[in-house]
């Protein structure tokens, strides 16, 4: 059996080509996968440790009136019998520019089960309440204070920039999520310079009531979990990363069934000399394990080093989109090795069942003749096209039940239904190609090179099937993605444009308020003002006409000043009696808007009634319209903000200011700022939050369309690795026509043809597919991924630059086989034919 498996891998000593690509096709695509499983391990290690932090699942106190709270609020509360604990937060800038978070606690007072809540019966809290007191930091922030980990046991490191700048000794605590720094609220009040200020005081969920007078008490449950918030976002990295996966692993197969179809001589003789059908099928399982084994270690090695690449990208991503602090350094568990080797080994495995059975199922005399393949795949193509009805099938049956939900549900069967629209397309994509093969020979009867050309087609379908269902899926998703990004793209930048009126926002303190409000009426400058409010409420109860329910849902709430500015640009989805109507009786103060997250949500509807607690009690309200809300992760009722400021006690937020025409900036900028000594940074201009948005919205999709372009890339070896693995046998079947008197050139020209116009075929179903893809995307997954649905955009740029990247592609897999055609003399071609 030795001697066999040695004779089985001595094909690819005499064809090196092939085995090439088949450790690409394993390398390339074990490497997408593992990369991306690298980062949704780090990824979910960072909101593992980020949610373990005392200030997540805690009820919040602040004062209403703004004002920052003080150790005497502490006091009184603890004399009153209040159980709350005092939390100081802050901000570090380091040498290197890394922004470090400081929090500062007391772990006697601290609710919950928090590690340093834990730690006084194991006598750990002397070090950390005493003089020189202990900073709790990450292994990974340890870079950013210019230490590493051995430095790092008792050291205490300067922070640049600062004039007291030297930290508490440091203490290791991986628990804790990156470039943060946590020690005793006296140290941390020390080092920030904040006095008797507090940043906030926190209680264990449901510990009070009502907040204390004075005070805003906000609930644990407004806190939603990173993790949760951005399982959609991985499992989207993952479907990515699975479909570059499965377009590899056509490259695999391809490169399995030229491997074997041309060592069926071989497979003969090994029979005859007496090893059994099964024996000869177990010796290619393990030469398919030993292949698989190299090439997946070569995935993963390349896979941790594309993570490292990308995460800062993804980093950025998820800190613009959710606000999730992500390390940028991997941290990857044992069991991430081990699933890397197991699903690229299991997707070979899948690869070459196909194989490994038609192996097995031929005969002795079939092994010998090469048309016995060729008689099998025809006959495959009928099974492709009835497991591509029946895929087709379980599609539509997904489709209905998804129509039946609820929506914002479903978001794993909505992958589900997109699979199965990719897999039937691919399936049925091979007798698609033969019925069009079959029918254009029958057109061109009477012209032989082109009768010849379709059935050397036909001829080449079983090698060039996979490669071009690769193609199709690839070209594809990224057609949808593309379209669901640039759609997203449009979109947000016109929201930003309906959204963004005012020329500039300010933020001044909140005892300010009312005083810069009334200064700025009164300016000339100043053509209108559009101050807003924000607060938070419970959702108790909403009447429908499908009766009444009681949700208990925390919402937000936020004001804003119906005006001439905002009124027609602002975007309504759906209303009761029309746009006028709507905002006449918002304006009125007699009904409220609320955002497609909660009507999504909530199954919402103009013309509902609400009620929601408020500071007297409770208050109901009317939906006048549903608005879009891209980006935001919770529901929101929108008001007019005096209304706000009424019934709820709103607290203030930003002041729009839309200047008049003609007027001199610069000069109510300076007035503005030297009557109420405003920071820099609060007077925001409109031109700098559309400048930072759209930037952070370029970085948020890098990851995205990375993977796009590495997708089709690996589609593009796969038509290629097809092409180069029978060039060798194409030029065999070329000599006779040369012989007959057929130029060169023209054989060559006829072999770019033949595949620049298969390919584009396949960029022309590319596109209806890609379109439905986009639609799935946008209306299925993102729905019930974010709770808010995107309006489908189709580029015409994006359509031809599909179309031209499918011909170039074929042009480019079939330009290497073609120059060496061109360059053979035609007495090596007659040297070939010979040799058949």
């Amino acid at each position: 059996m030795l001697i066999a498996l040695a004779t089985l891998l001595s094909h690819y000593k005499r064809h090196p080509g092939q085995l090439a690509m088949l450790l690409l096709g394993l390398w390339v695509a074990g490497a997408l996968w593992s990369g991306v499983q690298a980062i949704n391990a780090s990824a979910r290690d960072s909101y593992a440790r980020a949610e373990a932090l005392f200030t997540t699942g805690l009820d919040r106190l602040e004062r209403r009136d703004g004002e920052p709270l003080t150790r005497e609020d502490f006091l009184r509360l603890r004399r009153a019998g209040l159980p709350v604990s005092p939390l100081i937060e802050g901000s570090l800038d380091v040498s290197d520019g890394t922004e470090l978070r400081v929090i500062g606690i007391d772990p006697l007072t601290l609710p919950g089960d928090s590690a340093f809540a834990a730690a006084s019966s194991q006598g750990e809290l002397t070090g950390f309440l005493t003089s020189p007191w202990q900073t709790r930091v990450a292994p990974d922030t340890l870079p950013a204070l210019g230490l590493s980990a051995r430095e790092a046991g008792g050291a205490e490191p300067r922070l640049g920039g600062l004039a007291e700048g030297r930290l508490p000794p440091l203490v290791l605590s991986p628990t804790l999520p990156p470039d943060t720094l946590v020690m005793d609220i006296a140290a941390a009040a020390a080092l920030l310079d904040s006095g008797e200020r507090l940043s906030r005081l926190v209680t264990a969920p449901g510990a009070l009531e009502r907040p204390p007078e004075g005070l805003v008490l906000t609930r644990a449950a407004t806190l939603v979990s990173p993790g949760q918030l951005t399982e959609s976002f991985h499992l989207n990295l993952s479907a990515m990363a699975l479909l570059a996966l499965v377009v590899g692993l056509f490259i695999v197969q391809a490169a399995l069934g030229l491997a074997l179809e041309q060592r069926l001589g071989m497979l003969r003789t090994l029979r005859a000399l007496g090893v059994s059908g099964r024996g000869l099928v177990g010796l290619l399982a393990l030469e398919l394990l030993l292949l698989g084994v190299a090439g997946a270690v070569a995935g993963i090695i390349s896979g941790v080093w594309l993570a490292r690449m990308l995460l800062p990208d993804v980093a950025a991503t998820l800190g613009s989109l959710y606000g999730a602090e992500v390390a940028v350094t991997l941290n990857l568990p044992w069991h991430y090795w081990l699933g890397g080797l197991g699903v690229t080994l299991g997707g070979l495995l899948l690869a070459g069942s196909g194989v490994l059975w038609r192996a097995a199922r031929l005969s002795v005399l079939g092994l010998g003749q090469a048309q016995a393949w060729r008689t099998g795949f025809y006959r495959q193509l009928r099974g492709m096209g009835l497991a591509g009805g029946g895929v087709s099938a379980v599609g539509l049956i997904l489709w209905a039940w998804l129509s039946r939900q609820p929506a914002g549900e479903g978001l794993l069967p909505g992958f589900g239904l997109i699979a199965a629209l990719l897999l039937a397309s691919a399936l049925l994509l091979p007798p698609l190609i033969a019925l069009v093969l079959a029918g254009l020979g029958r057109l061109v009867r009477h012209r032989p090179l082109a009768q010849w050309a379709l059935a050397d087609l036909q001829l080449q379908l079983p090698r060039l099937a996979l490669a071009m269902m690769a193609l199709l899926i690839a070209l594809s998703a990224n057609l949808g993605v593309s379209s669901m990004v640039g759609g997203f793209r449009l979109t947000f930048l016109d929201w930003l444009d309906q959204r963004l009126m005012a020329d500039y926002y300010l933020r001044p303190a909140p005892e300010q308020f009312d005083e810069v409000q009334t200064w700025l009426a009164e300016r000339p400058e100043v053509g209108e003002l559009l101050p807003t409010r924000h607060a938070e409420a419970t959702l108790l109860g909403i009447v429908s006409s499908e009766g009444s329910r009681s949700p208990q849902l925390p919402v937000g709430l936020y004001g804003i000043t119906p005006g001439e500015s905002l009124m027609p640009n602002w975007p309504l989805l759906a209303t009761q009696a029309g746009r006028d109507a709507a905002w006449q009786a918002f304006a009125a103060g007699e009904a409220a808007f609320v955002n497609e997250q909660l009507a999504i949500d909530q199954r919402l509807e103009p013309g509902n009634r609400l009620t929601l607690t408020s500071p007297s009690g409770q208050e109901t309200l009317t939906v006048a319209a549903v608005y879009p809300d891209y980006g935001n992760t919770r529901g929101e009722v929108l008001l007019a903000t005096p209304q706000l400021a009424q019934r709820f006690a709103a607290t203030p937020s930003s002041i729009g200011i839309v200047l008049a025409a003609n007027v001199d900036e610069a000069a109510l900028r300076d007035a503005l700022r030297q009557r109420f000594e405003l920071g820099s940074d609060a007077l925001v201009d409109q031109r700098e939050v559309k400048r930072v948005s759209v930037e952070i919205f370029e970085r948020t999709f890098t990851i995205t369309r990375a993977l796009s372009a590495l997708t089709l890339a690996v589609a593009a070896l796969a038509l290629l690795a097809s092409l180069l693995a029978q060039a060798r046998e194409r030029r065999r079947q070329l000599a006779p026509l040369w012989a007959l008197g057929v130029p060169r050139a023209r054989l060559v020209t006829v072999q770019l043809v033949q595949l620049a116009g298969m390919a584009l075929g396949v960029g022309v179903l590319a596109v209806p597919l890609g379109s439905l893809l986009a639609l799935g995307l946008v209306a299925v997954i993102n729905v019930a991924a974010f709770g808010w649905r995107l309006p489908l955009h189709v580029f015409p740029g994006d359509i031809a630059l599909t179309l031209a990247t499918a011909g170039a592609v074929a042009l480019l897999a079939a330009a290497l086989p073609a120059t060496r055609l061109w360059r053979t003399p035609p007495r090596a071609l007659l040297a070939e034919e010979g040799d058949t």
